[in-house]
């Protein structure tokens, strides 16, 4: 016997005993499960779960949902200015005219520009880095659309950069990186405060955060005029 054949025999009896001892009743339904299991925040149970509800669905719906899918995949844009996720060219935002383009917010990703939208407080526009430095992930700066925002503070129509990472030690490198980046422009650079959020005990918030709340106050005033909008 050849050693080919040996190996398809072993290979076969591998599988017939994967098979035996899985708790799937169906290959298609484990691989199905593992596919979903890979998405962030979701476990083998959420996973199946999600898999035997669309197993009750329509097959018009879930082709509808595999499809959608795809056609994000493969059409999904991203802003040629702000790299922000979009359908055309250039997203929404910058395509306003009504907003200050001298006023660029840098965030990580889109999450952060959805958020800040919804506050309804900043009219200028925004960078998307797609992601911060990490070295322990292996993210340096040339892994982010850094460069890109050099190039676009260096036309000179950018008047303001606003910071505005997560008060992490990850986010507070790539701040002072960008800070030192573009420091030859002379363009102000300027971070979102940080501090007690609105309803938080004091006695539970940390030392760095309330340290930072204390140097970063503002006239009574002025937050009185911004709760009351």
């Amino acid at each position: 016997m050849s050693d080919k054949s040996i190996n398809r025999i072993f290979v076969s009896a591998h599988e017939i005993y994967n098979a035996m001892n899985s708790p799937y009743p169906s290959t298609l339904l484990e691989n199905a499960v593992n596919e979903f299991a890979k998405l962030p925040g979701i476990g083998r149970k959420s996973a199946l779960r999600l898999v035997l509800h669309l197993l009750r669905q329509d097959k018009e719906k879930v082709a509808n949902f595999a499809n959608t899918i795809i056609k994000l995949k493969n059409e999904v844009k991203y802003c040629s200015s702000c790299h922000n996720i979009s359908d055309t060219e250039m997203c929404g935002i910058c395509a306003d005219r009504s907003r200050d383009h001298s006023l660029v917010c840098v965030v990580e990703n889109v999450k952060e520009v959805m958020a800040i939208e919804k506050t309804i407080q900043f009219r200028g526009v925004y960078h998307v880095l797609g992601g911060i430095i990490s070295p322990i992930d292996g993210i340096g700066p040339s892994d982010l659309e850094i460069a890109s925002l050099e190039e676009r503070v260096s036309n000179g129509n950018i008047k303001e950069v606003i910071l505005a990472l997560s008060a992490t030690m990850e986010g507070d490198t790539t701040n002072f990186y960008i800070f030192r980046r573009l420091q030859p422009y002379g363009v102000k650079v300027s971070i979102i405060a940080r501090g007690v959020s609105i309803g938080d005990e004091i006695e539970y918030a940390d030392e760095v955060t309330l340290g930072r709340s204390i140097i970063n106050r503002t006239p009574f005033d002025e937050s009185y005029k911004l709760l009351s909008k």
